[in-house]
């Protein structure tokens, strides 16, 4: 029984390598240049390096309004 389950656990292992060996691969280069071109084109949009304006956050602390 050992054995069998060993060898279902070795098909998944080779079944694996298989799929990741088929990947298209990227150069580190060429996708770290995509990925400094990306953050270039969004960056107007990422509210970490913009902001995000009190009237749109919805995080920002609400007014208590308070009668007397």
């Amino acid at each position: 029984m050992l054995g069998s389950s060993s060898v279902a656990t070795m098909k998944k292992v080779v079944q694996q390598l298989w799929l990741e060996a088929g990947l298209n691969r990227v150069k580190v280069s060429q996708a770290a240049a995509h990925l400094k071109q990306f953050c270039l084109q969004n960056a107007q949009h990422d509210p970490l390096l913009t902001g995000v304006s009190s009237s749109t956050n919805p995080f920002r602390h609400q007014k208590v309004c308070s009668f007397l």
